[in-house]
């Protein structure tokens, strides 16, 4: 697929691991050259979940190491830098140069270097007379983490603050609009390609759009384009969307729990940069879980009960699968010796050993995803998880729940954040607000110590009539029922009467509208978009010709303030769910659990004066 986010990164970080020279088919230069690598903590989190340490050992990378920590002289080696264009960087790699720590330097920004920091290299590494250590130095255009072939986030803190933060002057959101606009240019210059630009108006996303928009335009006049090679690809494939919300476009989603493997890992469990630690009765255990994990990859987007009756289907077909292996090289317990049965023993156990490798990989996945829904279970059990989103399916089914029922929950199970995620959940997906509700519901919280900033910030907003889509979700269903059977028990006792999921059947707003971007259809909805094509000459207020709205096979999704893998499992449906299947790349200015987003608006709530900010919500 052209969109391959995940590839093209990884072949852009070997080609730069291997001195910026043409690699060959083995993936490795024609010349093996030692090398140490430099990284500072960003280009770290890009590397991580694309390298890992036998892939630099691959291509000659002996050593490594944080650009901050105190390193010795290491002579007669090449270094690669890998950092972010900043002035603290800049200051590091002439400090090293002057000290002759390494042969020569390689120097690879993760975007492209602003001109005084430039100028700075060079100025200083004239005044130590080490310029001549500086053997190269390239702008690689890789300032984003691609977790997944079809996501990636720019690693953005906080753009949701900055964003909406009421004292914000124009000064400092120009900044981080630029700052977004920055990483989007690197996503397209390593994809290659142009967009047509849809979103809705007014904004951060119209704003993000205008300015990179002008950016490409810019870029587009340049001699050495960095898109001059998508000739060939426009020719023969249609040009992708690309598509930008923010996060106010549908709040609730950043908060609300969700019940897919994939977004529960994430939610509960705290998956970073595709890696999981999990702490249970026997210890502590590290995960990976990527797409060389068959079983993540295939199950992710399921709903939690269905992944647990896979787990238990993986461990019969494996069982049944050593048991085969057992009989065909055991041989018949009385049987005569003969010679062509000791050639076919001996062919079924070469078979055997050969499969030994491949089994042994199966039962490590299957005991990991064992452990990891294990864990789950505890915590949905521990804090009724399924009580709080079945009760938000109600509200937004029947518009209310009863007021008691309200109030008891929040003095039930479940953390402090588990409560005010609920209680914020109510104000927007309430269509009808009773005052005296909302007011006993304060006291609640208030009277549990929880701190009501982010209930605030929210009510405000909701006051001023800021609209907030709720996902029409329609999925009913106690999981915890289901639990009870499972928890501390074998997973066969879950197969029975698993109906009507949490979750199930919904579509989120942001994944409508998107289907309807990419068909391209009169549709009131997006009728009012804007429509930009960097490629085309400048029309009149962001309209153009009908050609350029679809429809398209391709299409990037961006979420500006925040994302998570809720809109990413319901995109990817999307894709496969269309005939023939279409091809969705998500993306968001940083990934954030529920926890993490209304953390974000619990800072706006005290920048604006509201609720009560001195206690904590995080228990």
């Amino acid at each position: 697929m052209a969109l391959n986010l995940r590839q093209k990164q990884t072949e852009s970080i070997i080609r730069m691991l291997n001195l910026n020279q043409p690699v060959t088919a083995t993936g490795t230069a024609n010349d093996e050259v030692y090398k140490i690598l430099i990284y500072d903590r960003f280009c770290q989190n890009i590397l991580s979940p694309l390298i890992h340490v036998k892939d630099l050992r691959k291509h000659g990378v002996t050593l490594y190491f944080l650009i901050d920590k105190d390193r010795k002289p290491v002579h007669d080696v090449p270094a690669v830098y890998f950092v972010q264009a900043t002035k603290h960087n800049i200051d590091r790699i002439v400090a090293d140069a002057s000290r002759s720590l390494y042969d020569s330097f390689f120097l690879n920004f993760s975007s492209s270097v602003p001109r005084p920091l430039l100028e700075d290299l060079a100025s200083e590494t004239l005044k130590s007379d080490s310029i001549q250590r500086i053997a190269k130095v390239h702008d690689q255009y890789l300032e984003f983490v691609t977790l997944e072939d079809n996501l990636f986030s720019l690693g953005q803190r906080s753009s949701y603050v900055q964003l909406n933060d009421p004292s914000a002057g124009d000064r400092e959101i120009e900044e981080i609009v630029e700052k977004i606009v920055g990483g989007l240019f690197c996503v397209l210059a390593t994809l290659a390609v142009v967009p047509i630009i849809r979103c809705p108006r007014g904004g951060p996303a119209e704003m993000v759009a205008m300015a990179l928009d002008q950016r490409l335009r810019d870029h587009l006049l340049s001699k050495n384009n960095l898109f001059s090679e998508g000739g060939g690809f426009m020719s023969s494939f249609q040009r992708p969307i690309l598509c930008l919300f923010d996060r106010n476009f549908e709040l609730s989603v950043g908060i609300q729990h969700d019940f897919r493997y994939q977004p529960l890992v994430h939610d509960i469990l705290g998956l970073k940069l595709n890696g999981l630690s999990v702490k249970s009765e026997k210890g502590g255990m590290n995960y990976e879980l990527n797409s060389s994990d068959p079983f993540w990859s295939a199950n992710g987007f399921l709903e939690f009960p269905e992944v647990a009756v896979e787990i238990e289907t993986q461990l019969n077909k494996y069982k049944r699968d050593v048991d085969e292996v057992n009989r065909k090289t055991g041989g018949a317990a009385e049987a005569e010796f003969d010679g062509a049965d000791m050639i076919g023993n001996t062919k079924h156990l070469m078979k055997a050993v050969n499969s030994l490798p491949e089994l042994t990989e199966r039962k490590q996945i299957i005991d990991k995803h064992t452990n990891i829904a294990t864990v789950l279970l505890g915590e949905i059990k521990e804090r009724s998880l399924d009580s709080y989103a079945k009760k938000v399916n109600e509200i937004m089914s029947r518009g209310g729940i009863d007021r008691n029922e309200l109030l008891d929950l929040l003095r039930g199970k479940g953390t402090k954040m588990d409560k005010l995620r609920f209680a914020i959940m109510y104000l927007i997906s309430s269509e009808n607000i009773n005052q005296s509700e909302v007011e006993a519901m304060e006291e609640v919280l208030k009277e549990l110590e929880i701190n009501t900033s982010a209930f605030q910030y929210v009510k405000k907003m909701k006051s001023l009539n800021v609209s907030f889509a709720s996902a029409n979700s329609t999925g009913k269903g106690n999981i915890v029922n289901w639990a009870e059977k499972l928890y501390g028990q074998s997973i066969s006792a879950v197969t029975a009467g698993v109906k009507n999921l949490l979750s199930s059947d919904r579509q989120l707003a942001l994944t409508r509208t998107v289907e309807a971007l990419m068909e391209g259809k009169p549709n009131p909805e997006i009728d009012s978009y804007l429509v930009l094509d960097p490629r085309a000459q400048r029309s009149s207020a962001g309209t153009s010709s009908s050609h350029l709205k679809g429809p398209f096979k391709e299409a990037i999704v961006f979420m500006i303030g925040g994302g998570n893998y809720i809109e990413y499992a319901s995109l990817q449906e999307l894709s496969l769910r269309q005939q023939p299947p279409k091809h969705v790349v998500y993306g968001t200015t940083e990934i954030l659990t529920g926890e993490e987003f209304v953390e974000q608006l619990m800072l706006l709530g005290q920048k604006m004066g509201l609720g009560s900010a001195s206690v904590s919500s995080s228990n």
